[in-house]
């Protein structure tokens, strides 16, 4: 059974798609399940933002094909880890959590290379393109160091 991720952000059409591309390139397919959700609704069975899909694409990442979901309590039990992309986000999936041990699962991204910073992935979706490449460096970096500390963990 392969060791279960969820990214999750607003609407998953920015940063959770890019973020689950990203770690789910660095992680053995065969050992760790990386997908991506957003505590809203509007864009679910859509695509990813054309600029987070190009802005993949340049690093040889495709994530054309996710498609967009709704993060929903039941998702506690089905991933180990639920990292949230800034902290609007950590309060709207910690409120729909049963338990502490479901609360526990639930962690910033930047985390990992800021603990303890609360510091937030900043949302790219209505400013330019650079806007998309300077979250790509933000989450490649995190998810260096995440894919490092999983592939110990559970290796």
């Amino acid at each position: 059974m392969p060791v279960k991720i969820l990214m999750v952000c607003l609407g998953n059409i920015c940063r959770s798609p890019l973020a689950e591309g990203i770690l789910a390139s660095k992680l053995p397919k065969d050992k760790f399940l990386v997908d991506s959700a957003g505590t809203g609704e509007w864009h679910v069975g859509r695509q990813p933002d054309e600029r987070s899909i190009a802005t993949a694409k340049k690093h040889g990442i495709d994530i054309s094909k996710q498609r967009g979901k709704h993060f929903t309590p039941k998702l506690f039990n089905e991933f180990d880890y639920i990292y949230v992309m800034d902290g609007s986000n950590l309060d709207d999936v910690t409120f729909l959590a049963k338990s502490e041990e479901q609360k526990a699962k639930v962690k910033l991204i930047l985390d990992e290379l800021f603990p303890g910073d609360n510091v937030d992935v900043p949302d790219p979706y209505y400013g330019l393109q650079n806007g998309f490449d300077m979250v790509y460096e933000m989450l490649d970096e995190a998810t260096d160091l995440l894919a490092k500390k999983l592939i110990e963990k559970h290796s």
